[in-house]
Parts: structure tokens; sequence; C-alpha cells
């Protein structure tokens, strides 16, 4: 623990705590100083001006990464007939209906994300605490939940990921893993930008991306420009 703390220490004295870094150079920072033997996911915080209180100020949406995440996803799908088959020929890893839903009531969660044709949500209804808990409640808002199975899992599976603002007005989300090129995950940055931006509610007054900060799962943050952020978006 002490070699981590040291390794942490001394990623930590790279970064100028007061500056805010332009995006590729941040980017840098990150991948200079992760110091686990395993991949490391490199994260982004954005602090955005809503208050997630108010439904009409609430930020959610999905994207799919230009290069992927990095990682495999197991992809369940809750779906009859013809539209099992297309999830399957698709590509998703576990496919079923009242089946698959009194497996997930028996335990069995081997998964990352879930999709439903609208025709299964009551028999995926009853799963809302074992699902909903976890985050794999399909929906709509973000393409999991559709009649188009086999788009919906090449989607998943290409590297398309979930975001959506917690409290304090915060959003989380995976961009990449630090074994990424900076200019991958700066191209993933863009793509999730450009959604986050489409995203903005038409009620939030004032500035709407307040800060922003990069890290790689061990490491230490990295503050970001956010004018360089947002131009992101505009170059894209």
């Amino acid at each position: 623990m002490a070699k981590h703390g040291k390794k942490y220490r001394s990623g930590k004295e790279k970064i100028d705590r007061s500056k805010r870094y332009k995006v590729l150079e941040a980017l840098q920072l990150v991948k200079e100083t992760a110091y686990a033997k395993f991949n490391e996911s490199v994260d982004l915080a954005l602090n955005l001006g809503v208050d997630p209180k108010y439904s009409d100020q609430m930020v959610r949406g999905a994207v799919v990464m230009p290069h992927g995440t990095g990682k495999s996803v197991r992809v369940a799908v809750f779906a009859k007939g013809d539209k099992a088959k297309e999830a399957e020929d698709a590509g998703a890893d576990v496919v079923g209906a009242e089946d698959l839903a009194a497996k997930i009531e028996g335990g069995f969660l081997d998964f990352e994300k879930t999709i439903a044709t609208p025709d299964m949500m009551k028999v995926v209804g009853r799963l809302g605490k074992i699902l909903g808990t976890r985050g794999l409640m399909p929906n709509p808002k973000v393409g999991t939940v559709t009649n188009d199975v086999a788009k919906a899992v090449r989607e998943l599976k290409a590297g398309k990921v979930e975001f959506k603002v917690q409290k304090e007005g915060i959003v989380h989300v995976s961009i990449g893993k630090i074994q990424m090129s900076a200019e991958q995950l700066k191209d993933n940055l863009a793509a999730l930008m450009e959604a986050v931006m489409k995203a903005k509610p038409a009620s939030a007054k004032g500035v709407y991306l307040k800060a922003a900060a990069v890290s790689s799962t061990m490491g230490p943050g990295v503050k970001m420009d956010t004018g360089d952020l947002a131009d992101l978006v505009s170059a894209a």
C-alpha cells in the first residue's frame, strides 16, 4: 500500500493543482501519472450548472464512443420470437423473456447492460428492485427500450455509454482506457461532450459547463480548461 501511495504522490507532483489544462495536455498527463498494473479506466467528472432535484433540469443521454470503451460488454436482451433472433444474431450474450426474468430473480446477473422490446417491459418491470439498484434497468431515453434490438446490441458492443447527472450537478463517465492514445481519448471525449451539450436543459440558467476533471482509476485528478473542452464540440 505504501508503494502505491508513493507512486500516487509522485504522479500528483507532476500536476499543477492551480492550473486548468488544455484537453490533450490533460489526457497526456493522466496517461503519464497512471501507475496501476492493470489497464485503468480514464474517468471524466463534469460539474454542470443544473439542479437535478428538478425534473426539467435532468441531464441524461447516451453516446457511442468512436474508439469504443476498451472493454467488452455482456448484453442481456428481453425479447421474444423474431426480435429474440435479431438480438442473438447481433451478438447479444443472453436473450430471453419470462425465463430470463426468473433466472435474474434467482440471482443471475452475468451481464453489464440490458435491452428490452417495449412489449417486454411488463416482465422487466417486476425486476425493478434488482436491476434498478444496479443501474441495469432498460430506459427509452437512452435507447435501451426499443424494437430495433439489433442496432441497440451493436451500439452497446461498440462502446455506447450512458451518462446521467447526479446530486450537486455532477456527471461521472468513463471515456476509455489508459492504453488508448491521447488522441483516441480526445475523440471519445469530443463525442461525449457533444452529447452532454445537446442535452442541456432549456431551463438551465447561467454557466452550464462549470468545471471538469479527468483521472485514471487509481491516479490523481487533472483539472481541465472548460473553454477548451467546449471548443471540442464546435470543432467536431
